[in-house]
This record gives structure tokens, sequence and C-alpha cells, in this order.
């Protein structure tokens, strides 16, 4: 049996420490947490600050939003949340590009964000898409495709997050990748040895695995 609080389908974990603001979560309500990106007075684009505020309040509101069960409502607000944060750190890649390359409208440069705003804006990032994956495995029909995608974005900046590794390996499982499911699953088990659904699905993995050999065999 999957123990309570499983990143699986059906029983996902919910979103760790970071992911899920407790402290007077903003009600969610369709539609609500504002429009456009502010802007400050006489049309000014807003500061760096106000952009990573606006974040953290829908990162807020999708939360409560997870917590209410209303997942699709929780997606959309992550969504808004990593829109808000879009611009304010240049992309994987990009890093080398020339300082005079546009920007999104309104968003600031990103060379004008502090160390510590940097580290809030990836912090916000990594929660954000963990906490859509979670919220894709509580579909009835989950899209392992994105939730895979999801997993992999968080595994880039912070290749230890537990839940993205073991995230990673339920995906590639189920989109028969079982090579890579294991090697996630694995990763997963050296940070959390004793986790029951880990040590699952490595059960089920080297199953897969051990038929494919056997059908190969059998072919040959």
């Amino acid at each position: 049996m999957e123990r309570k609080g499983s990143a699986a389908k059906g029983n996902p974990s919910p979103p760790a420490a970071g992911e899920a603001q407790r402290s007077q979560p903003p009600l969610c309500v369709p539609g609500g947490g504002g429009g456009t990106p502010a802007r400050g007075q006489g049309g000014t684009a807003a500061e760096p600050a106000e952009f990573i505020r606006r974040a953290h309040e829908f990162k807020s509101q999708g939360a409560q939003c997870y917590k209410d069960k209303k997942f699709r409502e929780a997606i959309g607000k992550y969504h808004r949340a990593l829109l808000e944060l879009k611009g304010l750190l240049p992309a994987s890649g990009e890093r080398e590009r020339d300082s005079r390359a546009a920007f999104p409208a309104g968003a600031p440069n990103p060379g004008s964000l502090s160390e510590e705003q940097s580290k809030t804006v990836e912090a916000i990032e990594i929660d954000c898409y963990n906490s859509l994956a979670a919220c894709l495995l509580q579909a009835e029909l989950v899209n392992y495709e994105r939730v895979k995608e999801y997993c992999l974005k968080v595994l880039k900046k912070e290749g230890e997050n537990f839940k993205a590794l073991y995230r990673s390996g339920v995906a590639f499982y189920h989109l028969g990748d079982y090579d890579k499911a294991l090697y996630y699953l694995k990763e997963a088990r050296t940070r959390q040895p004793t986790d029951t659904n880990v040590i699952r699905y490595i059960q089920l993995t080297e199953m897969k695995l051990s038929r494919c050999s056997q059908r190969e065999k059998e072919a040959m």
C-alpha cells in the first residue's frame, strides 16, 4: 500500500515546506489575485520586489486551492506566479546573451536583482513546478509527459530535490522509459532510503525491466 502523503497518482504528497503558505493564505477565488503586472505611479515599470511579491501571493493562493482540492484553479494560480517571475531571471543558456537583449514588457533587467531576490525567485519557481506536478498527479487521466517536464525543471535548479526525483521516476515509469525511471527512483531512494512508495516503484520498475529482458531473449 502507498503511504499516506505519496506523490503518486491518486494521493500525491501535499506541497513541501515552501510550496504551501500556511500563514493566512488568501482565499481561493477563481480569477482572483489581480490582472496585469503591477506598475508604479506614472505608468513606470514595477520594481523587482513587486513582481516577487505578486508571484508569492499567487503561489499562496495556489497552495490554498490545492488544500481545498481545487486542483485546476491551483494550476492556474501557480502558472500566474511563474508568469510574474518571467524575465526576472535569465533562462538557462541565455546568461551569455548580449545584455542589450529585450526583456518582457514591464519586467526589470535580471541584472538588477540582488542575490537574495535571485534566491527567492528561484525558490518560488521550484515550489511552483513541484506543486504543478502534484496537481497533475491528482487528475483522473494524468499527463505524465507534463509531470516529467515540471519535475525536470525543478531538478535543473535543485538536483537533489526528493519530490522531483521521485515524481520523475513515476512519470518515466508510466511513460514506459523504465531505465530512466529506475535511475530517478534510485536517486530518490538515496535521499529517503525508507520511503515505501519509492521502494514500491523501484520494485515495479525492476519487474518491468526483467520482463522486457526476458522477451528480448525469447525473441533471439
